[in-house]
């Protein structure tokens, strides 16, 4: 996340227009539905404002574009992991979807950080993604922090959450593990409730997920189908809401086989902005020496020749997979080019790669950064856009929920 997520029911890349060579509908995700009669305790009650649109579109259009949702967190350095899984594959999704993407700055905060370095981390962040071809006039950009909605569904949420559903994820217990009980705070353990908050809040239909973020979107489908069951239907509409669903159930997108970078000094983990050294990963700003520099000092192997898939040489898959992504080549056409290639022959031309495709990006990043007026901009109309849904779904919530009209 978000560059992070996950399940509902199946939906082909055909029937809803998802390009095929992009993204592909994750189909293994289960279900979590509450029984019949389940009672509910402890809820707390008044009567909310009527909106005159219901949270779900009873019927589909095909006027109306599906809805995406993505966002990546403001800490460290966007690196090109983040590029090639997710903000890369944003672009195309502009023509196709309704697309929000934002700076997930509250999701920055789970862990120790500079309260300094914050503000300018995520106007970075957002320059990036203008950098990389976002386009302000098919997406809307801006900073979660930015809509308050995110943070007042996320308690609503919460009061809906059993806290055996967030003891189970797995990011939750490795980072409480490295960080330690003591550095550890609750923001940790419930900032999946937050992505959930960010995720239904749009009423959106799809969300790009990498294989590492399936349970926060697993978890997200479950809440929505709590609240749907326990405050949607006949329930919301003897309070005088519309009924049905208060949330839609969102559908995963997984990137395509190859679109996960690994670390440079060991191919068997993800290339990761908290990775103590700096030479695990190649960072979108860094400068041609560096990315030269990496490059040639980076982990390989003693086999002869290049090739792609062999479980015993990760770290030789993962820069073939790099060179492929950023030049556009198929696996067939970069085994051609390169698979009698000794490692330093391939490193420079993998450099030559690198530098020639990240370019263009530093010099737009630049010239961005550089017109504080401009983003500002971008980001407030971002914002404005975003409230005007994040309100609507609120309302309907505050509503179903059962409290006092404002």
């Amino acid at each position: 996340m978000f560059a992070n997520v996950k399940d509902g029911p199946v939906v082909s890349s055909e029937s809803v227009g998802i390009p095929g060579k992009l993204l592909e509908t994750h189909r293994s995700i289960r279900h979590r539905r509450l029984p019949i009669g389940h009672a509910v305790t402890g809820c707390r009650c008044n009567c909310s404002i009527s909106v005159s649109e219901p949270a779900v579109s009873e019927s589909s259009s095909n006027s109306v574009r599906k809805r995406v949702v993505s966002g990546v967190q403001p800490t460290g350095s966007i690196h090109l992991g983040n590029y090639l899984g997710a903000i890369r594959n944003w672009i195309p999704l502009q023509d196709t979807y309704d697309t929000f993407f934002f700076i997930v700055d509250l999701h920055a905060i789970t862990l120790q950080y500079d309260p300094k370095q914050l503000a300018k981390a995520t106007k970075n962040t957002a320059a990036i993604y203008l950098a990389c071809g976002v386009d302000t006039s098919k997406a809307s950009v801006f900073v979660q922090s930015h809509v308050r909605a995110h943070v007042e569904l996320m308690w609503l949420l919460c009061s809906t959450t059993p806290i055996g559903w967030l003891n189970k994820m797995i990011q939750f217990k490795e980072k409480s593990r490295k960080a330690g009980d003591g550095n550890v705070g609750v923001a940790l353990l419930t900032y999946p409730v937050l992505m959930a908050s960010d995720i239904l809040l749009y009423q959106s239909d799809f969300v790009p997920v990498g294989e590492d973020q399936k349970q926060h979107l697993e978890l997200t489908r479950d809440l929505a189908e709590r609240v749907n069951y326990m405050y949607g239907g006949r329930k919301w509409k003897k309070l005088g809401g519309r009924g049905g669903s208060v949330f839609k159930i969102p559908e995963p997108l997984i990137p395509p086989a190859g679109a996960r970078v690994m670390s440079l000094i060991d191919g068997r983990s993800k290339m990761s902005k908290s990775a103590p050294s700096d030479m695990s990963r190649i960072n979108l700003l860094d400068s041609k020496d560096v990315i030269a520099n990496k490059i040639k000092r980076c982990k390989t192997d003693s086999f002869p020749g290049l090739e792609f898939d062999n479980p015993d040489r990760p770290e030789c898959n993962n820069l073939l997979s790099i060179y492929q992504i950023i030049t556009g080549r198929t696996k067939e056409e970069v085994i051609q080019e390169c698979q009698n290639m000794n490692w330093g022959t391939f490193k420079v031309t993998l450099t030559d790669a690198l530098i020639d495709h990240l370019h263009p990006i530093q010099v737009r990043h630049g010239e961005i950064i550089s017109d504080a007026a401009y983003l500002d901009q971008v980001l407030a109309e971002g914002a404005r856009k975003a409230s005007d849904i994040a309100d609507v779904t609120l309302s309907n919530v505050y509503q179903a929920m059962g409290f006092l009209r404002r």
